[in-house]
Parts: structure tokens; C-alpha cells; sequence
């Protein structure tokens, strides 16, 4: 029989390099064996080359998110952001290196780890950065889902989509921790945001993914305190937006 094999799955750590660092210890409490991250590594917080020097330490596989592409590729225009949004977008590309941008830049929008997918947005169109927030949304990348369980992040708020086998029914589960069955169907699991949740419950967020070969898989969502007066004192001496300092404090 296989060794069982323990995954840390994070996702929109968002230059929150608290939360990052309160999210991998944990992990390593858990006895995780490897990290994979779904982007969005950059943007919002106040810590970019941070988090990115300790993700691109790990050597783990990452994938893209929209605010690494926008934060790497200088032609994207702004004008249609919303103000706040875009001068974050701004100064974080004054802040991190050329050659951070580089690899911002070339990330891959989708990745296959170990018989399981990784993509940040929807599987579908990744460039297009689409949210998933309902079952509609869920069907086009079940059309396109190759892998019995794929994980993806963006809407920074934990849940479990479901295409059941039989029906092809879609259902949105709660993000609660069990064995995903094997002849059940397809999963499509959004593992929350380590640097900025949304679900209105400020604790940095990820899962671990457990493989006993491709058949025996389970997943658990873990909830991590991390020292938030001090991310919120980053933000502080950058300038930037209020409205991030309350975002941390209420999960929103």
C-alpha cells in the first residue's frame, strides 16, 4: 500500500507575509510532506517581496493568480480599477525586484501535481480570472476538469463543489473535512485565502489534501491566528488603503 501523502494547499496569501508564515508553521505541525499554491501571492497587503522570496524559497508549484499578472505585466491598464484596488496594484510594483516581476510574470495559469490540479480562478479560461461562486459557475470547469479533484482559490471564501457521477449534478458543499469518495464524482474545492479571508472569520485559511495513492483522498480546512497588528502596521507605514486594515479585522 502507498504511503499516504500530505499536501499544504494555500492560496491568496495576498503580500500578507504574517498570515504566510503563521500558515506554514502550522503545516509543518501537521507534518505536511509538500506545499502548492494557487496564486495571488502578491497585491492587497504590504509584504510582496516577502511573501514572494519565502514561496520562491520553498520551491514549491505555483500557479498564477490575477493580481500576480497584474502586479508583473506593466501593460495592464488601470483605468477601470477601482481606485484603492489600483493603487495597490501601483505600489506593489514599485516594491518587489525585476526579477520577482520576471517570475510573477511566468508563472503558469494551471498545474497537475500527483494526479491533482491546480489552477487559481476557473479551469475553464484561467486568464480570464472568472469567480466561482455558485453552481452555474462550477459547470464550465467540470467540463474541462481532467482530474478527479482540482483546487482553486480567488473568491477567498472555502467551499466544495461537488459534480455527482450519476447525474451530473452540481452542489455546493460546505468546506467540511472528510474523505472525498472515490466513485462520487468530480470536486472543485476552493481552499480559502491565507492573507485576506472573506467569510467574515479573520484567521488565515488553507487545507491540507491527503493522497493515499489516486483513490484514498481526504481533505481538511485548518484556521491559523496569526499576529495581524502587525500586518496592519505594514500597511500603515506604506500608505496604503484603509479599507485593507478592516478587511483584516473582519474577514470581509
Amino acid at each position: 500500500m502507498p504511503r499516504a501523502k500530505r499536501y499544504a494547499v494555500i492560496s491568496d496569501i495576498h503580500a500578507n507575509i504574517e498570515a504566510l508564515e503563521a500558515v506554514l508553521d502550522d503545516a509543518k505541525a501537521q507534518g505536511v510532506d509538500d506545499v502548492v499554491c494557487l496564486g495571488d501571492v502578491v497585491g492587497y497587503n504590504a509584504a510582496p517581496a516577502e511573501c514572494i522570496r519565502r514561496i520562491r524559497d520553498l520551491g514549491c508549484k505555483v500557479v498564477k493568480g490575477n493580481h500576480d499578472h497584474y502586479c508583473s505585466d506593466p501593460n495592464v491598464n488601470l483605468d477601470d480599477f477601482q481606485p484603492n484596488a489600483a493603487s495597490v496594484i501601483e505600489w506593489t510594483r514599485r516594491n518587489i525586484s525585476e526579477d520577482d516581476t520576471r517570475w510573477l510574470h511566468d508563472l503558469p495559469l494551471t498545474a497537475v501535481v500527483s494526479g491533482f490540479t491546480l489552477v487559481h480562478a476557473n479551469l475553464d479560461t484561467p486568464g480570464h480570472f472568472r469567480y466561482t461562486f455558485n453552481d452555474d459557475d462550477a459547470a464550465a470547469n467540470f467540463a474541462t476538469q481532467a482530474t478527479k479533484v482540482c483546487f482553486h482559490g480567488h473568491t477567498h471564501v472555502p467551499c466544495i463543489f461537488l459534480r455527482d457521477n450519476a447525474t451530473l449534478r452540481i452542489a455546493k458543499l460546505a468546506p467540511t473535512d472528510g474523505i472525498l469518495e472515490k466513485g462520487k464524482g468530480l470536486y472543485f474545492i476552493n481552499v480559502g485565502s491565507v492573507g485576506q479571508p472573506r467569510d467574515g472569520i479573520p484567521k488565515a485559511c488553507y487545507a491540507i489534501f491527503t493522497m493515499e495513492g489516486l483513490t484514498k483522498l481526504s481533505i481538511q480546512f485548518r484556521r491559523v491566528d496569526y499576529d495581524i497588528e502587525a500586518a496592519v502596521r505594514r500597511i500603515e507605514l506604506a500608505g496604503l488603503p484603509d479599507r485593507l486594515i478592516t478587511r483584516l479585522y473582519t474577514g470581509q
